[in-house]
């Protein structure tokens, strides 16, 4: 553990905090974590109550003038065989939410204080129970929007993840002993550079560090999914192809021009792909105050799309040419790197075969009001998102675990290059090093203050 870890875990206040989701419930749970909770156990339970080890007990729970607030079972978790590390209690009852706050006021008078976010997660990474990629994967899966994105996030709460990264990590130290060893003891005439095993080894780590990155790209994919913007002339069809994607009536649907005037979203599973939809107002020229503003919002979710399809309505277009149809895209983001794709709606209007146009790459034709070519399209995006259904080994991913595999990954391939163009063993030596520095960020073993704050504040209060 880092000496900041260290200093974080010093902190030994009892915490309390309601588990349960807000709101009305046939069962709510309100956890206490610390070093000693007999007092808690003495205030809330009565004096003479004898708490069983993992064992539910039935008790009352009762205030500090012994009147009752609540009625239910009480869990017993002797440190260090918890969640947390530390001794952990649970008071399960009634799901109201007055009587839940009563508990909480209850131990907040006893001497417990209120959980951060994430607190009890960050307790159990600081007290050696779970890494930190495990407990950032009990956030993801508790708010995993599908089936593949739950079982993701299970594979990394299990360590599927973390013990991918170790043996990385143990990998580089291993090349770095050979490698400082024959910096540090030229007498002993190590040629490391002719030595074939350690190129063969650093390229083999190279293969694996991008293979892994492969895995959590899918597994960042399922956890955050993508931005889909519907962009288009007024009355191209953008609303009902939103509804058809997501299978609801969610947008307003009518023969008049200009009906969507603000940014719809709705998040949708794709096929088990996670994607955020939105549907913008018509792109045209117009005096109208309130549409002048929908244009200009419709623009800028454009330019933060991932991923953009531009309807239009194939009875009123004579060429396929995005360039031709959509001028202005090209002139506002001439650097855009997202993919682009032409959707040619209403084909029941005409004789155009719904599916992929031939002969024009990123260019479909379907009709959203009868659902004609939705599925090629579906599989389409699928492909364009790099989205594997059946991939197996998939784990939890993060943005910032993309970032230190990248970064890990570029500081391996420029060790093998200068060592292949200029036999700098030091220099390779330290790419290493500073590359198991990134590798170990993913894990928490190499972590700061600033990155734990982060992480475990964006957490559930009372997970």
């Amino acid at each position: 553990m880092t000496a900041q870890a260290h200093s974080l875990a010093n902190n030994r206040d009892t915490i309390v905090a309601i588990a349960t989701a807000p709101g009305r419930g046939g069962i709510g749970i309100v956890r206490l974590s610390g070093t000693d909770l007999d007092p808690f156990i003495q205030g809330i339970l009565g004096a003479k109550k004898n708490l069983q080890s993992r064992q539910a007990t039935y008790s009352s729970f009762i205030d500090d003038s012994g009147d009752v607030i609540d009625e239910g079972v009480a869990v017993y978790f002797p440190g260090p065989n918890s969640f947390t590390g530390e001794t952990v209690l649970e008071l399960q009852g009634h799901g109201g939410q007055v009587v839940l706050n009563r508990l909480v006021q209850r131990c907040i008078e006893l001497g417990a204080r209120l959980a951060r976010p994430g607190e009890f997660s960050e307790r159990a990474f600081l007290n050696d129970k779970m890494d930190l990629a495990q407990a950032e994967a009990v956030a993801d899966l508790i708010d995993a929007s599908s089936y593949q994105a739950a079982r993701s996030a299970i594979k990394s709460l299990q360590g599927e993840f973390s013990t991918l990264v170790t043996q990385l990590v143990e990998t580089m130290i291993q090349l770095r002993i050979y490698v400082e060893a024959a910096i540090d003891f030229p007498e002993e005439e190590i040629d490391f550079l002719a030595d074939e095993n350690l190129r063969a080894n650093l390229r083999n780590l190279q293969a694996e560090l991008r293979q892994i990155m492969s895995r959590a790209e899918q597994g960042s994919l399922l956890r955050e999914g993508m931005t889909l913007v519907l962009a288009g002339k007024p009355n191209a069809g953008k609303s009902s192809l939103l509804n058809a994607l997501a299978g609801t009536d969610t947008a307003i649907v009518t023969p008049v021009a200009g009906t969507t005037r603000d940014v719809l979203r709705e998040k949708i599973s794709l096929g088990g792909l996670p994607l955020n939809i939105v549907d913008t107002a018509g792109l045209r020229e117009t005096s109208d105050e309130v549409e002048i503003e929908g244009v200009r919002r419709a623009w800028s979710e454009i330019e933060k799309a991932d991923l953009i399809l531009f309807v239009v309505d194939i009875t009123e277009t004579d060429s396929p040419d995005l360039h031709e149809i959509w001028p202005e895209y090209f002139i506002r983001f001439p650097e855009a790197r997202q993919p682009l794709i032409l959707v040619l709606n209403k084909i029941d209007r005409c004789d155009q075969q719904p599916g992929a146009v031939e002969g024009r790459e990123g260019c479909f034709a379907l009709s959203a009001k009868q659902k004609q070519g939705i599925a090629q399209l579906t599989a389409h995006l699928q492909q364009v998102a790099g989205y594997q259904d059946q991939a197996e080994g998939v784990f939890s991913a993060r943005r910032r675990h993309l970032d230190a595999l990248a970064r890990a990954l570029e500081l391996v391939s420029t060790g093998i290059q200068q060592l292949e163009e200029t036999g700098a063993g030091e220099l390779l030596a330290e790419d290493l090093r500073q590359a198991q520095n990134n590798l170990s960020e993913i894990t928490g073993q190499f972590t700061s203050d600033d990155l734990l704050g982060r992480i475990f504040s964006s957490f559930c209060i009372g997970k």
